[in-house]
């Protein structure tokens, strides 16, 4: 996802790049337990960037890659800024985009969604918003309730940057009331080039009529994608409501009456092959409707974020299990460990048969005696003459 000029030529037209082959030991999807524990009493506005988490892309067609490197530098208070480690995140996401695309086009939405779930949090999901104020309002929404930052796609889907931080007239945790007055954004092709806003200085602050200079609609020319024409970034969801800090909790995202067809979510992609494949377009309804099969896709449509926090809410994250699944299995499990070990038992104290004596063979006949030859007559003497 990086169709941004390079000295005047276009980045081989990258639509969202990240993906890695996962190498032992390498970290799974998990959620971040120390994201969200304890949120930043607010003051005007939130800014999770700092010093040293900043990388730049190694490749034109990494702008993904690296923001997943960035985003987890935030998220776990690490410094990595490895090539190898922007290279495994590019090849694995490859494998899960939702369409097939040519190596120049890089990674597609669902496949930076996997992304994030898989190497940062699992709570993270794909949002498609009709109009920039919706999108806008849901992505600091959710960067305020988890205090993870959000991925957003730029120049029509040709780069992506990562949304740091914040200012607005009211706290988003204490009402949907509130004015962005402005946002922290950070692109990681700075350092690899500067031009026409692409990339700023990393915690770059911008107006909401700046940004939305830079976060436009969706639109890959090559192919047409379910996304066409709606603002894509990529949020982290909380799961459960999140109360302000030192205050009462906020009202429930499930309160906001919702229709389905205003929001959905759907179970998101994970490394299985039954995701990659629903991760297909299948029918040109599905194509026409990007709530009805894309694997985590959230729909806001309204300029009120309400809707895509309470359908998201109530899904459960890849990779967890229920405790009466839980309860379930180790049932199962003990079961089948005691009926083993009872035919183990019974096996080592049943006596063991002495084996059959196998019968003699037959005695073979002595062959009959083959007589002797009769003895030939001596010959006759001959009479002499």
């Amino acid at each position: 996802m990086t169709r941004i000029a390079r000295h005047s030529r276009p980045i081989a037209g990258l639509v969202l790049a990240l993906a890695c082959f996962l190498a032992p030991g390498w970290a799974g999807p998990s959620t971040v337990s120390g994201a969200s524990a304890a949120l930043p009493a607010w003051h005007g506005g939130i800014d999770l960037y700092r010093e040293g988490t900043f990388t730049t892309q190694k490749s034109w067609l990494w702008c993904t890659a690296a923001d997943v490197q960035i985003i987890r530098n935030i998220a776990r208070r690490q410094t990595d800024h490895s090539t190898t480690g922007q290279r495994r995140y590019f090849n694995w996401m490859r494998l899960h985009n939702r369409y097939d695309l040519p190596l120049s086009a890089g990674v597609d939405p669902a496949g930076w969604t996997a992304g994030l779930r898989h190497f940062v949090d699992d709570r993270y999901r794909l949002v498609a918003s009709s109009t920039f104020a919706a999108a806008l309002k849901s992505a600091v929404t959710n960067l305020r309730q988890t205090n993870l930052p959000v991925g957003i796609t730029v120049a029509n889907g040709g780069h992506a940057w990562v949304l740091t931080g914040f200012t607005a007239t009211a706290d988003p945790l204490r009402t949907t009331s509130f004015t962005v007055t402005s946002v922290r954004v950070v692109g990681p092709l700075f350092g690899l080039q500067s031009r026409n806003g692409y990339d700023m200085p990393p915690d770059t602050r911008l107006t909401p009529s700046q940004l939305r200079h830079y976060f436009t609609p969706w639109k890959y020319a090559p192919k047409r994608m379910i996304w066409d024409g709606r603002y894509v970034s990529i949020q982290p969801i909380p799961t459960t409501p999140v109360p302000p800090p030192g205050g009462s909790p906020a009202p429930s995202a499930s309160s906001t009456t919702t229709s389905p067809s205003s929001a959905v979510s759907l179970p998101a992609p994970s490394s299985s092959t039954a995701d990659v494949a629903a991760a297909s377009p299948s029918s040109p309804a599905a194509a026409a409707d990007p709530s009805a099969a894309d694997p985590a896709f959230v729909s806001a449509t309204g300029p009120s974020p309400d809707a895509t926090i309470a359908a998201a809410s109530t899904s459960t994250p890849s990779g967890a299990v229920g405790p009466g699944l839980a309860i379930a299995i180790v049932v199962v499990v003990g079961l089948a460990g005691a009926i083993m070990a009872i035919g183990i038992a019974r096996s080592i104290a049943r006596p063991r048969a002495a084996p059959h004596s196998r019968p003699a063979p037959h005695a073979r006949p002595a062959p009959h005696a083959r007589p002797a030859p009769h003895a030939r007559p001596a010959p006759r003497p001959r009479p002499h003459h």
